[in-house]
């Protein structure tokens, strides 16, 4: 079903029926006067007939705005459609005659209408192409710099209590030695006492010994030999009392410090260097820009010197129609160098052709493979998963097999080789457990994205993967019944569950400029949406003959291409202008 023209947003592109009777053809034309879209053979047979051959009849982006219908003041009955160039007031045809606008000149208001809708909607669509972007990105870098500053600041607090702990420890060992210093003082004091003590102590012990001789003169009976009746004054001479120094303590002088004399010692924090200010891409260079895509993205993104300024077109239209020899469905296309294309139907054949339906090359793969199994790296080889082997097999320029990678215990089912850097993602699964790992060209591992910050389980079922122009990975997961994209560092961004009950997302592929495609395989849709997640419409729907889409993908011409499972047709579509 075709969306009305108020349900879709300004700068999306949706299929837009002929507006003449029952007629369903693709609308090309629009006629301003009945306010009518119209295919091609209804815009002849509008121009052939009498009663409308002079209506103006455009391209339908070229259309007019239809006024929205509003009752002139002065007279009910009229409609108010044109304006007064010198009142500046919208007025009904009939006001024009009246005396207060007498001699004034008036425009179409319709035209007036025309010109600001469509500067409204290049506003509307400036901003969503390049200003919200834009901030967005400065936001995101905001959030990264907030990480970096809390990772630097525990950094510096980490520090800072080293230092402390560290000037403590000094602190201790000085306070210790002057401890060690100060008990040696006291030993040394302690010895000199106790001499002192003995010296005094052999001292009295010699005036009791000297005491008891005395004793013994008088208490003698014989005079005979007795030294108490002789001159002999050395038996009486008392030697004097011994002479000793008091101790001198040590005193105790405090340190002079302050806070500040113990903060020059630590650490300082400063800001030397001026904050720049944040960069802002300008405007030139926003997502709406043509980058180098099909072959030129596939030798290595060389740039273009040729500029080109896309947008969505009004209106999808089909290019061409082809059968592919060598399979029975389109489960999965991988575009290849000049054009040609590598697919696979969920049997046992994985084959190389071209739009022509020019058949090139079979390659006979085991079992059947319902997955986004191969795509095609930078340097043009064909990479694809062996989930029976678990390794990751290379298919070489000249048609060599070699394997590439060895998952060992994870079954490898999706895979990706990355436009920007050629980096490769493979969806892989274990038991219960799924899991995105990032490989570089050569082989080696980078990253493993498995669950969100919570810790809980991004993925389920990793059918098909592709990555955004901004890094962005891009996941469906029929498991889950969503559209999973994570950041380039594998944080989660976002869901996208479809616009219908049940959404059963399949093939999904990205554009020069962000946005999602990705195949509905229940609805029999295919969703476009833009690089943040938000809907914008229906690109291809049953109208257009889609029917349980599987696979999808952008040629070098910025054609959308989409693989069916009913049938071994591709059709290519130009949704962009």
């Amino acid at each position: 079903m075709a969306l009305s023209e108020s349900e879709i947003p300004d700068t999306a592109q949706h299929y837009l029926v002929c507006g003449i009777g029952d007629c369903e053809r693709n609308c090309l034309f629009y006629c301003n006067a009945c306010h009518q879209p119209m295919c091609e053979q209804c815009k002849d047979e509008h121009q052939k007939n009498l009663d409308t051959k002079n209506h103006e009849v455009v391209p339908y982006r070229e259309r007019k705005h239809q006024l929205p219908v509003e009752k002139c003041r002065d007279h009910p009955t009229r409609n108010v459609d044109i304006l007064c160039d010198e009142c500046n007031v919208p007025l009904c045809s009939k006001c024009s005659t009246m005396p207060v606008h007498k001699g004034h000149s008036f425009t179409d208001l319709e035209t007036i209408y025309t010109e600001k809708s469509i500067a409204c909607r290049q506003g509307i669509q400036k901003i969503q192409a390049y200003f919200m972007p834009a901030a967005k990105d400065l936001q995101s870098e905001i959030k990264l710099d907030a990480t970096e500053i809390k990772t630097i600041m525990d950094g510096i607090r980490s520090s800072m209590r080293d230092e402390a702990k560290s000037f403590k420890t000094l602190v201790d060992e000085v306070t210790s030695d002057n401890i060690e210093q100060l008990n040696k003082m006291e030993e040394s004091l302690r010895e000199m006492l106790q001499n002192q003590d003995k010296t005094y102590q052999d001292y009295i012990s010699y005036l009791e010994d000297l005491v008891k001789k005395f004793h013994g003169y008088l208490s003698s009976t014989q005079l005979q030999n007795n030294p108490i009746i002789f001159p002999l004054f050395e038996h009486f001479k008392i030697q004097p009392i011994p002479e000793t120094t008091k101790p001198v303590p040590p005193e105790f002088t405090a340190g002079r410090y302050t806070k500040g004399d113990v903060a020059k010692l630590m650490c300082r924090i400063t800001i030397d260097t001026k904050p720049e200010n944040r960069k802002i891409k300008p405007t030139e260079t926003s997502s709406t820009q043509l980058q180098p895509t099909g072959k030129q993205r596939k030798q290595g993104r060389e740039k273009s010197d040729v500029k080109q300024t896309l947008s969505l077109s009004s209106s999808v239209t089909k290019v061409r129609e082809c059968t592919l020899p060598g399979v029975r469905r389109v489960y999965h296309i991988s575009l290849g160098k000049s054009g040609r294309l590598w697919v696979s139907d969920g049997s046992d054949n994985l084959v190389h052709t071209d739009l022509q339906g020019n058949h090139i090359l079979n390659i006979q793969t085991k079992g059947y493979r319902n997955e986004g199994y191969h795509t095609v790296t930078q340097d043009g080889d064909l990479i694809y998963t062996d989930k029976h082997n678990d390794v990751i097999k290379r298919i070489t320029m000249n048609n060599t097999i070699t394997e590439f990678i060895k998952t060992v215990d994870w079954t490898p089912l999706s895979i990706h080789s990355s436009h920007i850097n050629g980096d490769i993602f493979v969806g892989m699964e274990k038991g219960e457990n799924a899991k995105v790992t990032r490989y570089n060209k050569t082989g080696k591992e980078i990253l493993n994205i498995q669950r969100d910050n919570k810790g809980q389980k991004l993925f389920k079922g990793l059918l098909y993967i592709t990555e955004n122009i901004n890094g962005d990975v891009c996941v469906s997961d029929w498991k889950k019944y969503a559209v999973v994209v994570v950041n380039k560092s594998g944080q989660y961004r976002f869901n996208y569950t479809g616009q219908g009950s049940v959404f059963t997302p399949y093939g999904i592929y990205t554009d020069v400029l962000g946005h999602i495609i990705v195949c509905d395989y229940h609805n029999d849709t295919i969703d476009l949406l833009d690089q943040d997640g938000q809907f914008l419409c229906l690109l291809l729907t049953k109208q257009q003959g889609v029917v349980c889409p599987r696979s999808v993908c952008v040629d070098d011409e910025n054609n959308v291409i989409v693989g069916q499972r009913n049938t071994n047709k591709v059709t290519v579509y130009k949704y962009l202008q």
